[in-house]
């Protein structure tokens, strides 16, 4: 909401419009991975918020750019685990093991921002 409010009292009713486009385009790109119990409904909604801020043409460079912090940020935690389990530390055999998403989504937002800004 403060992405639409920002850019409408920056560029009127044009850049109200890009804002709730991005936001649109935010949520949907990150949508089909929540409805496929890829990800958590709030990393959706961060997505969307960063959507309204960077607008629509950003947006889909910061999903990629997210997509492969997180790509590798999923990588080093497996690394992690596997040293785990070569010690005999690793984690419940059979426990569903989750990564906070939001670091990488954070990521690809500045990143693309600095890129396109």
């Amino acid at each position: 909401m403060s992405g639409i409010l920002l850019h409408c009292w920056q560029q009127g009713w044009r850049g109200a419009v890009a804002a709730v486009l991005g936001a649109a385009l935010g949520f949907a790109v990150f949508l089909i991975f929540y409805l496929c119990n890829g990800m958590g409904g709030g990393d959706v909604k961060l997505m969307a918020g960063c959507g309204s801020l960077l607008g629509p043409g950003a947006i889909f460079c910061a999903a990629w750019i997210a997509a492969v912090a997180g790509g590798l940020m999923a990588a080093a935690y497996a690394g992690v685990l596997a040293v785990r389990a070569q010690r005999g530390t690793g984690a419940r055999s059979g426990a569903a093991e989750a990564i906070p998403y939001a670091p990488a989504i954070v990521a690809g937002v500045w990143l693309a921002e600095l890129a396109l800004g």
